[in-house]
Order: structure tokens, then sequence, then C-alpha cells
């Protein structure tokens, strides 16, 4: 389907956080993804991390390895991600068909879309969307772990959990949908001090407790936290997949950003 200029987000971090040419884009996440391990879980919704792709990548790999080995595939994809640019009260949509990152256009899931317009904390904000990362940088993973698919992309700034859930419960659908949160964990911190926020964080995710969970425990804490309220609600089971932070992928160990992937599914399968 072609579209006008103004109905497509250009990608904005291509080039920062991830290759800008598609042929080495794809290579490095097919590299990723070939040593990840599949963890052998169907998720029904995953918490994935969202820093540029030598930091978090390894870790992101993890949870999409679990996409890809899926079968069948699902084809409608749910992504919400904190909003690091712009304060904002609510969800946000772009506003836009499609979503271009240098693998091709993704298009936006106008089913999906119209659903969304029943919220009143639900609006479109382009200046929201423009330079968000979170979002942006799961795109090339998805593409390449699931083909073809639509999204449902959300930006959520100041939104209670209780909200982001009905939100989630409006779109959960069956086997054709899947959910992905996008957020790092603890930010700046020394190694051994984000080992052990990082580990409480995780702890709390995997109990779906999301009163306990600091907003200094993850950057996309309120996306996170109506997560946890959803999972609880439709019976899901946590499961950590990776726990790591940027000292022991590529960084220093004096301020390290914390990195977490999580699946979300009926049952554990181990």
């Amino acid at each position: 389907m072609a579209h006008s200029d103004t109905a497509v987000r250009p990608a904005a971090v291509a080039g920062a956080f991830y290759p800008g040419n598609a042929v080495q884009l794809a290579q490095q996440v097919d590299t990723l993804l070939a040593h990840a391990l599949d963890p052998h879980v169907r998720p029904k919704a995953l918490i994935v991390p969202h820093a540029g792709y030598i930091y978090s990548g390894p870790i992101a790999a993890s949870a999409y390895a679990a996409v890809a080995a899926m079968n069948p595939k699902p084809t409608k994809v749910v992504l919400l991600g904190p909003s690091h640019h712009v304060g904002f009260n609510g969800l946000a949509l772009p506003g836009v068909e499609a979503l271009s990152t240098p693998l091709g256009l993704i298009e936006v899931d106008q089913g999906l879309v119209e659903i969304m317009r029943r919220f009143p904390f639900v609006g479109e904000s382009i200046l929201a969307h423009k330079r968000e990362h979170s979002l942006e940088v799961q795109l090339p993973f998805l593409q390449r772990a699931l083909g073809r698919f639509t999204v449902l992309p959300l930006v959520v700034g100041h939104a209670a959990p209780a909200d982001v859930a009905r939100v989630l419960d409006a779109v959960w659908g069956g086997d054709e949908t899947l959910i992905i949160v996008s957020s790092d964990l603890s930010h700046y911190l020394t190694f051994d001090e984000a080992r052990v926020v990082d580990a409480y964080t995780a702890k709390c995710i995997g109990a779906l407790c999301e009163g306990d969970l600091a907003s200094e425990g993850a950057c996309g804490a309120e996306p996170v936290r109506g997560l946890l309220v959803a999972a609880r609600e439709h019976h899901l089971c946590a499961r950590l997949l990776d726990l790591r932070n940027s000292g022991e992928t590529a960084g220093d160990r004096l301020r390290v950003v914390g990195y977490g992937a999580f699946a979300f599914a009926p049952d554990e399968v181990t």
C-alpha cells in the first residue's frame, strides 16, 4: 500500500541506536537472534529493553527468539513504550498510517486504532512519537522475527496502571495478537548497585506486583505496571528470560543501565 510522506512516521534513530543500512541491520538482528536461546515459551506478552543494540540487543534477542519460534505467528503487535522527550497525560497514538525502518514499512492497525478512540485518555501526538526510540528499536526485531504484521504503537505518558490495563484488555485478542512493553531498568547506578536494584525489579515483575515497582527501577514503569495488572487479570505467569546491564555488554561499570527481558504466558513452560 502506498502512503504519502505525511502518513508515515520515519525512523528517528536509525544509524544511532541500530544500523541505518538495511543489509547491516538485518545481519545484526539475525546474528543476535541466532545467539539467543529459544526459551520454549509462547508469550502472550513481553517486556523488552530499548537501548542501542550494542548495549541491550542481546537481552532483547532473548525475548524475540521466542517470537521467532512461534507457530502460528502473531499478525498484530500492540507496542507500548515510555515517553523520553515529551511530557503528557495518557497514551498517544502516532496519527500515521505506517512506521518506517530501514527494513521497510509496517502498517499501523487501523482497526485497533479505532478501538483506542473509545478511551478519553488516548489521543494522537505526532510530537510524542517523532523522536521516541522506545518503540522504534523494537521494530527491526519484529520485522525479522515475524515478517509481515500490523502494529498498534502507543507512547505512554502519565497513566494509571488501571487505564493501561483497560487499553490492553480492549485489544487483547487471541493468538494473533502479541503485546510488547518496551522498558529499560535502572539508570546510571554502579554495576553492583544496579544488580541489586534490577534483581528487586525483576522480583516485582515476576510476582505481578505493580504496586511495589519503583519508578526509578524501570524507565517504562507506567506501561509495565499496566501490563502486570492485565497479566494478573488474564491469569498469565511471568518468566524472566535475561537480566543484565550495560556493564556486562558494551559499557563501563561505573554508570550502567539495567536491561531485563520477561515473557508472560498462561503457563510456565520449561
